[in-house]
């Protein structure tokens, strides 16, 4: 196993999540072709996304039908500027490479915002720290394991 999929999986413990981590033989690195590998809607997959607001990193986990507003997400954060991270600040926040990000596992707390309408769902599915790895989870457990916030963001 991957050295990320098994902190993601050891922080999934840690918070009593009950989901099993599923592997994919090919990456599934975009909403689209995790919610085909999976057969559930587009919506049901909870990208996790990382920007840079005003230099500290936030995590907005949105649902795969969405795009993230970011002079929204600024005002509703307060930050002057908020803007798609690049790869290395990607990793330097997470310790994952884009494209397999998952809501936990991170080498410290990263602020979050989970996109409301994943709630929508009764089944949500993240990524578990791989390009090919996702795991189970529902809105309210993505908001109780990431402290994170519920917002709207787009």
């Amino acid at each position: 196993m991957h050295p990320n999929v098994e902190k993601v999986a050891a922080a999934l413990r840690e918070h009593g999540v009950p989901g099993e981590i599923v592997f994919f033989a090919e990456a599934t690195p975009t909403a689209a072709t995790a919610a085909a590998q999976l057969g559930c809607e587009v919506g049901a997959i909870a990208n996790s996304l990382v920007f840079d607001a005003d230099g500290e990193p936030l995590l907005v986990l949105t649902s795969g039908a969405h795009r993230v507003d970011t002079g929204l997400v600024a005002g509703t954060i307060g930050a002057a500027r908020v803007r798609r991270a690049d790869a290395a600040f990607v990793r330097t926040a997470t310790g994952q490479a884009i494209g397999g990000v998952a809501p936990i596992g991170h080498p410290a707390p990263i602020r979050t915002l989970v996109d409301t309408w994943l709630g929508r769902h009764e089944v949500v599915w993240a990524a578990a720290g791989h390009p090919h790895t996702v795991f189970p989870t529902s809105f309210d457990e993505l908001v109780r394991i990431t402290g994170g916030v519920p917002t709207e963001v787009e």
